[in-house]
C-alpha cells in the first residue's frame, strides 16, 4: 500500500510539472564556437581555427550567415601606433576584396580590403574608441566588425585553404625583410615576438607605401 502511495505521489508531481510547462517554448543555447589554438609562424601570431584572407585579414563564422572580422597579427605590427580608424556603418554593404576601411598614422592612411561579402551588423565601438586595442589584441578585443553574410559558399572559396596560411605568412615576412633588411632583427625567425610597431624605427620607410604593398593585394 505504501508503494502504490508513493507511486501515485510520483504521478501527481509529474503531471502538475507537465501541465505548468506544456506551452513553454524551449530556448535554444547559442552554438559555441571552438577557442582559436594559438600558433606562431616566424614569430606571428596566426591562430588555428581562423579563415585568412590575402589582404592580411580574418574572419571567424559565427553562426549561420554571421561572421567577426579583423587584422591579423602582421598587419596589426606593420601598421603600428595607429591614432584613428574609419570602419563602415552598420547597414552598409561591404564586398570581398574591395577597400572597407582605413587606418590613419601621422596624417598618413593605410587602406585595407574586407575578406567576405555582406551587410555590417555591429562595428566594434570599443575599438574605434581605443584604436591601440588592433595593435594589443588583433584577434580578441581588437576585432573589426561582425557581417551579415548571406552567399557563405562564394566568400569562403575566395579564402586562403587553410592548408596553405603557414607558407603564405612565411612569405610576407620574408617579402617585408627583403624590402625593409633594417628589420630583420625586430622578429627572431627562432619564434621571437615581433615589436608592437615594425616601421617605427625606421624613419625613411614609407608608411603608406609598404602598408598598401600587404593590405591590398
Amino acid at each position: 500500500m505504501t508503494v502504490l502511495l508513493v507511486l501515485l505521489t510520483f504521478l501527481v508531481f509529474v503531471l502538475v510539472d507537465w501541465a505548468l510547462n506544456r506551452h513553454k517554448v524551449p530556448v535554444a543555447k547559442p552554438a559555441i564556437q571552438p577557442a582559436p589554438v594559438p600558433n606562431f609562424v616566424d614569430g606571428f601570431l596566426v591562430p588555428d581555427g581562423l579563415r585568412y584572407h590575402a589582404g592580411h585579414t580574418w574572419l571567424i563564422r559565427e553562426r549561420p550567415h554571421l561572421a567577426r572580422v579583423g587584422v591579423d597579427e602582421f598587419a596589426a605590427k606593420l601598421a603600428g601606433h595607429i591614432e584613428k580608424l574609419e570602419l563602415p556603418k552598420p547597414g552598409q554593404w561591404i564586398r570581398q576584396g574591395q577597400t572597407a576601411w582605413n587606418l590613419f598614422r601621422k596624417g598618413e592612411k593605410a587602406a585595407m580590403t574586407s575578406p567576405i561579402e555582406g551587410e555590417v551588423v555591429e562595428v566594434n565601438q570599443e575599438l574605434l574608441r581605443n584604436p591601440s586595442l588592433l595593435g594589443r589584441d588583433p584577434y580578441g578585443k581588437g576585432w573589426l566588425v561582425t557581417v551579415n553574410v548571406p552567399d557563405e559558399e562564394s566568400t569562403w572559396r575566395n579564402l586562403l585553404p587553410t592548408r596553405l596560411v603557414k607558407g603564405w605568412m612565411r612569405d610576407a615576412v620574408a617579402r617585408l625583410y627583403a624590402e625593409q633588411p633594417l628589420l630583420a632583427g625586430a622578429v627572431a625567425p627562432d619564434g621571437g615576438r615581433p615589436v608592437d610597431d615594425l616601421l617605427e624605427a625606421i624613419p625613411t620607410a614609407n608608411w603608406a607605401k609598404i602598408t598598401a604593398e600587404f593590405f591590398l593585394p
